[in-house]
């Protein structure tokens, strides 16, 4: 056989090879291993010149001030109670915190299956395998009438707890005869009748965040929670990846992030519009919560930017698929769309224009932000990755 012919032959059994190993997976590093018969779906995007190119050339975030460096892990969201004292955080162990003003202190739980395998341990990430019976406080939210405190846990649906803390209470775990899978954000009306949060998705938990990501599966909800008729009722639905929400501060609407789409949308709650979605704003990235401040403007936390890689597989679902078929591991398809960890927060408008773009492009000091709050000359930025909870005073970079 000529030296040819040989280099022919192995190298189709070297691709022969390949395609069994790809198809067989027996290191099992498929991000979709463990969901077999999985779907993925297209995403209706913009093109690619109309994302907004606002940048932080100066790398503002990097001016953050580090507090509780190693004091708590995971501060997905940040609050405030109506008496001003704060911060409090739902943190990776299941916990909420209350800093007192010299230490962090416990303050409430949502999970009444708690046992010592949540306790404390060094690596945010060991927390995943126990979140279920743990429990995942994502967002948390005051009652301003009530001094009550709403939470949204990931797998315990929604829940409260009085003002002086403990074992939360649940509210509601399903609508429609629909368990919620991924109980994500929330936000309370004034007279706290209503609660309005989303449920990210009806098939993946929060562990599995990685996997609806990639798959932009389109089975989330925003919902809304009568504290007096305790009925659960679906506003909208069909949504890839609904999570952060908040309301404006003249109560007419809320506008939630559609983190697949990278896009704030609204729901009106009063005038012509009432019961109507439209889209809010379009962001340069992938949203988690937003927060509205005094003036009535939108703080959103922003995971990343877009990255080509994404955009591209957005529409092309099919080619989506055969790559997440292959032993591919899940974080690798995120670094290939997202680049290095960063920092980015937005500031919008009530009107939907984008007015501050703050950034840590290097993830130097911010990165991964889940939340800002606006509190007092400051925001505070809660990090779901991290162990700290960075917060910037205003006058630093004159915010307004």
């Amino acid at each position: 056989m000529a030296w040819s012919q040989k280099k022919t032959a192995v190298a189709a059994v070297l691709v022969l090879l390949l395609a069994i190993y790809c198809r067989v997976d027996p290191f099992r590093m498929s991000p979709m291993v463990d969901f077999p018969g999985f779907e993925t779906y297209s995403v209706d995007l913009p093109t690619w010149s109309a994302y907004p190119t606002q940048r932080d050339e100066k790398d503002l975030l990097q001016r953050s001030e580090v507090r509780f460096k190693n004091q708590i892990q995971g501060p997905e969201s940040i609050a405030f109670d109506p008496n001003g004292r704060g911060p409090y955080t739902g943190v990776a162990d299941g916990r909420i915190l209350f800093w007192n003003g010299s230490e962090w202190s416990y303050f409430a739980h949502t999970s009444p299956k708690r046992s010592s395998q949540c306790d404390p341990n060094p690596s945010i990430m060991s927390y995943l395998k126990n979140e279920h019976i743990c429990g995942r406080p994502l967002g948390i939210r005051f009652c301003k009438k009530s001094g009550e405190l709403y939470i949204a846990d990931a797998y315990f649906g929604l829940l409260k707890v009085g003002p002086q803390g403990g074992l939360a209470v649940s509210l509601t775990t399903q609508a429609e005869n629909v368990p919620f899978k991924f109980t994500n954000d929330l936000d309370v009306d004034e007279d706290g009748r209503n609660v309005y949060f989303t449920d990210t998705s009806t098939n993946y938990q929060r562990r599995n965040f990685l996997q609806l990501v990639l798959t932009s599966e389109p089975t989330g909800r925003v919902l809304r929670y009568n504290t007096v008729t305790k009925q659960t009722d679906v506003l909208v639905r069909d949504l890839q990846f609904p999570n952060g929400l908040s309301l404006s501060k003249d109560g007419s609407f809320f506008v939630f992030c559609e983190g697949s789409q990278g896009k704030l949308r609204r729901y009106w709650l009063k005038g012509d519009k009432a019961g109507t979605t439209d889209s809010f704003a379009l962001l340069p990235g992938f949203p988690d919560n937003v927060r509205t401040n005094d003036k009535g403007e939108f703080w959103v936390a922003i995971h990343s930017r877009h990255g080509w890689y994404g955009h591209l597989l957005g529409s092309h679902p099919r080619a989506r698929k055969v790559l997440l078929s292959l032993p591919i591991p899940a974080k690798y398809h995120y670094i290939v769309n997202s680049g290095r960890f960063h920092g980015i927060i937005v500031k919008v408008s009530v009107d939907g224009e984008i007015l501050k773009v703050l950034e840590d492009r290097k993830g130097n000091v911010v990165k991964l932000v889940s939340e800002v709050e606006e509190k007092d000359g400051q925001l505070w930025l809660g990090l779901f990755l991290c162990h700290i909870l960075p917060s910037i005073p205003f006058l630093e970079f004159q915010i307004n």
